[in-house]
C-alpha cells in the first residue's frame, strides 16, 4: 500500500533534518564530497557538498538535493525512505515549529478540546486531517488535534510540555510519516 510518488521523492535543503539528510550525507561522504560524519542536519557544509557534487556532475548547482540530484548521487536509484512500523507509505515534507501551553497567548486546550501536551500537533486540516496519527523522527508519534492561524499548507506545530522544550526544538524542515 505504498504510494510510489511519495516513495520516489526527496528534498534535502538548508535546514532539513532527518533520515533523508543522513542518507544523502552518507552518499556524499562515500563519494568524497563531505568530510566528517552524517548527523542528519543539512547545514552549510552539507549544502556546500551538494553544490560541489552538482557542479562536478553538470547539474544545476543550487545546493538542494531533489529527485534529479539524488538519482545521479545514488547511481540512478529513486529515493525510498525507510518508513516506521505502521506507516502507510505517505511521507510529507513539512516546516515544523514548536509550541506549548506555557507560551504567551496560548490556550491550554487544542482545537479538538484536548490538553496541549507532548504527542499533539497543530496542522492545516486540508493537508493532514484532524485525528491523523503521524511519526516525527526524533520526537515520536503524534496526533493531529490542533489548528492555528499560522498553520497553513505543509507546516505543522509540534506540541511540548514546556516552553523551554518548544524553544529547543525551534524551526525545522523535516519528513513526517502518516501512520495507519
Amino acid at each position: 500500500m505504498h504510494s510510489s510518488a511519495a516513495l520516489a521523492s526527496i528534498l534535502v535543503r538548508d535546514g532539513s533534518r532527518g533520515d533523508s539528510v543522513r542518507h544523502v550525507q552518507n552518499l556524499l561522504i562515500d563519494q568524497g564530497y563531505l568530510d566528517g560524519g552524517a548527523d542528519g542536519i543539512c547545514g552549510p557544509k552539507t549544502v556546500a557538498a551538494i553544490r560541489s557534487f552538482q557542479q562536478s556532475n553538470g547539474l544545476t548547482a543550487d545546493g538542494i538535493c531533489g529527485d534529479a540530484t539524488y538519482r545521479v548521487l545514488s547511481g540512478g536509484r529513486s529515493y525510498e525512505p525507510e518508513t516506521p512500523r505502521g506507516a502507510v507509505g505517505r511521507v510529507l515534507y513539512v516546516s515544523a515549529t514548536a509550541y506549548s501551553a506555557q507560551d504567551p497567548g496560548n490556550s491550554c486546550y487544542t482545537a479538538a478540546g484536548t490538553l496541549v501536551r507532548r504527542g499533539v500537533i497543530a496542522v492545516d486540516p486540508e493537508v493532514i486531517p484532524m485525528g491523523t496519527r503521524v511519526y516525527i523522527p526524533g520526537y515520536g508519534e503524534a496526533v493531529a488535534e490542533d489548528t492555528g492561524g499560522a498553520i497553513r499548507g505543509h507546516h505543522i506545530d509540534v506540541a511540548f510540555d514546556t516552553h523551554g522544550e518548544a524553544l529547543a526544538f525551534g524551526r525545522r524542515n523535516i519528513e513526517v510519516y502518516i501512520l495507519e
